[in-house]
């Protein structure tokens, strides 16, 4: 039996089978996602709790250590961690990667349940929790800085108008605001005066709630028509709540405005962030943008870009929106690099099958089953909804020399019976017949190699499975095509006694020097082989000894010209201590030449004794983003009671927790 037989006799319908081929191939190019690395996800859930006024011993006692006694009776559970500050505590749950994510809610939802009780009763509301991706990074930060517009105006642009509409934008998860200062009236009770008035607290608190009404109060009915009454008086700004009586002395009225300080403020004055750009700092709304799983990183930001003109026309002149640490230009840059790389190689494959066929018809055969056999493996990409990213690339790139060796089993078989005599068709009949099992067992060999791969459990399993699938469909592919394709473009192009010109004859002499320098080379090794077998062994013993002293680990350290500095100081740091040495960090960092600029907050979510950097570097640098932060460790350590860890970000994020590399340091806000 000839599989490819059928395809020989039929060359217009191996033609269309090739052509619908190509176009499922294009069509799954033009709609893969575009990544820097695969997604991989890890279950994780991030349970939190709150406690108004409870120091960190207080919330690591009486809070962390409760919810983490019923966590640890959850099945599947790889870490846990807990992280404790003023008020607030934070557990990070990591599953095993086969656990179901929405099992272990349920499963953290019950154990939150019986612990209640234990809990202190002081507590609000129970403890929440939310599932965490922690692989997702920013796409990119906008930014909104203003000379003249307060910041509670900047915070109200960016959560009533940006985020909204960004978050709209197809592939865009969500808009985490940053730095925000909602507009509040702060009361700021005298002490002194409240007791020459002698009223107590619990008076002001009760006056200004009754004062402050804004509820449904009821509905008046008529003969013909009913009204529905609500009772508003609530109350906008300091000057209306300085007003406020809160009580009656000597049959006068104390208002709120003589025992204490009403001003125009924020909900929380102890969380800022500033941004770095121009050669100054400022203060700033930032706004970090995370794409959905499995989203073109690319499209994505390309879209988001594409609205930002609208959205600065919605903005006063005197509100600037800008963007800073675009991961759209680095994977873009990768991608364009793998794909100039790719081109190369396959360029590169042809001229040697040239090279050594020298003929231009023979060299057609196998260089139209590569194209074929990528375009083939991109739609079987698409089909198990894989994306363009650094490892399914290199796996393209390796099968370019594996796709045409089958291609050229099957013609070298044809081209020895077409010198024997025979013409091209019975030639791709006879040759096809003879070499189709060989190809095939060539080709399950092949892929079999990369089989085991597949099977791999646990977290190298999940981010190498797309390397694995794309190269072994890459081999299955141009199996199949070179029993369909190849073979019947052998009995159409393929021509009989052929004369040779002198590029021919000239490169024949070459190889037959080549091969006599071979033959000469091999007599003498087999004349020497006790010498060889020594040799043998040292090369082994050389090579493992190598292997032993090679640095090892477990992801390579990327450069997405990015750079995260944290700095954790003593528990009980003030804010404005902390700004203090967020200030003298700052002035280090934006002293080196390859920093472009950064963003940095404090309080918030980082908690009273940690702050937070994003660093941003220059694309035309000479230095490295690892020989950056190593530059910068020596000049941080010099600060005394901080410590300052400069990170830069692995390529793939995993597990629920921060990463710091540590710098040995020593254990007025900017306007």
């Amino acid at each position: 039996m000839n599989f490819s037989e059928i395809f020989i006799r039929r060359p217009i319908a191996t033609s269309l089978l090739m052509a619908a081929l190509t176009l499922f191939g294009v069509v799954a190019y033009l709609n893969l996602p575009v990544s820097d690395m695969p997604d991989v996800e890890m279950p994780t859930l991030q349970v939190q709790a709150n406690l108004t006024g409870a120091d960190p011993a207080t919330m690591a006692s009486s809070v962390a250590t409760v919810l983490e006694r019923q966590f640890t009776t959850i099945a599947g559970v790889d870490s846990m961690r807990s992280s404790s500050s003023t008020g607030q505590t934070q557990i990070t749950l990591q599953f095993d990667i086969s656990r179901d994510i929405d099992g272990a809610s349920v499963d953290v939802q019950t154990a939150i349940a019986e612990a209640l009780p234990l809990l202190p009763s002081g507590m609000t509301q129970p403890p929440s929790y939310r599932k965490q991706n922690p692989g997702d990074q920013a796409m990119f930060y906008l930014t909104l800085t203003s000379d003249t517009v307060t910041m509670s105006q900047l915070a109200d642009y960016a959560e009533t108008l940006i985020s909204p509409r960004i978050s709209m934008v197809s592939g865009v998860a969500q808009v985490q605001v940053s730095g925000a200062a909602k507009y509040a009236v702060r009361v700021q009770l005298d002490p002194d005066k409240l007791v020459a008035k002698k009223i107590g607290i619990n008076e002001v608190t009760s006056a200004i709630n009754n004062w402050n009404p804004n509820s449904p109060t009821g509905t008046m009915y008529g003969p013909q028509q009913a009204y529905t009454l609500k009772l508003d008086g609530q109350l906008i700004d300091a000057e209306g709540f300085g007003g406020l009586i809160i009580s009656w002395r000597e049959g006068r009225p104390v208002r709120l405005s003589e025992v204490a300080n009403v001003i125009d403020s924020v909900e929380n004055d102890m969380n800022a962030a500033w941004m770095y750009t121009g050669g100054k700092m400022e203060r700033a709304v930032q706004m970090q943008v995370m794409k959905q799983p499995g989203a073109n990183t690319i499209e994505v930001t390309d879209r988001v870009k594409a609205l930002l003109p609208a959205l600065e026309k919605q903005l006063p002149p005197s509100v600037h929106l800008s963007t800073r640490g675009d991961r759209s230009k680095t994977i873009r840059q990768s991608f364009h690099d793998i794909q100039f790389t790719m081109g190369t190689t396959a360029i590169l494959v042809v001229v040697v099958i040239f090279v050594f066929l020298r003929s231009g018809r023979a060299t057609l055969i196998p260089a139209l089953a590569l194209p074929f056999s990528i375009l083939g493996t991109l739609a079987v990409m698409k089909l198990f909804g894989f994306s363009l990213n650094t490892l399914s690339m290199m796996a393209l790139i390796l099968s370019v020399c594996f796709v045409v060796d089958d291609a050229i089993v099957m013609l070298e078989n044809i081209v020895r019976h077409i010198e024997a005599g025979l013409t091209p068709l019975e030639a791709a009949y006879k040759g096809s017949k003879e070499i189709g099992f060989t190809i095939l067992s060539m080709t399950l060999s092949l892929a079999a190699v990369f089989i085991p791969i597949l099977f791999m459990s646990g977290m190298l399993g999940r981010i190498f499975r797309e390397f694995a699938v794309t190269i072994c469909a890459a081999i299955l592919v141009s199996g199949v095509v070179s029993v369909t394709l190849s073979p019947m473009l052998c009995s159409k192009l393929l021509r009989v006694n052929v004369r040779h010109g002198w590029l021919y004859r000239l490169t024949d002499r070459g190889y037959q020097a080549l091969f006599r320098f071979y033959d000469w080379s091999l007599r003498g090794v087999l004349r020497h082989r006790h010498a060889m077998g020594v040799l043998f062994f040292a090369v082994l013993g050389g090579t493992y000894y190598l292997y032993t002293v090679v640095p090892k680990g477990f992801i390579p350290n990327g450069d997405n010209d990015q750079m995260q500095i944290n700095i954790q100081t003593a528990q009980g740091t003030s804010f404005f201590k902390m700004v203090e040495y967020q200030q003298k960090v700052a002035e280090i960092v934006r002293q080196d030449p390859d920093v472009e600029t950064f963003m940095t907050n404090a309080g918030g979510n980082n908690g009273g004794s940690n702050g937070r950097f994003y660093t941003m570097l220059k694309l035309d640098r000479t230095s490295t983003a690892q020989q950056i932060a190593d530059r910068l460790r020596p000049k941080l350590n010099v600060i005394p009671g901080v410590n300052v860890f400069t990170n830069i970000q692995p390529p793939i994020r995993i597990g629920g927790g921060g990463f710091n590399s540590r710098s040995n340091s020593p254990s007025a806000p900017w306007q």
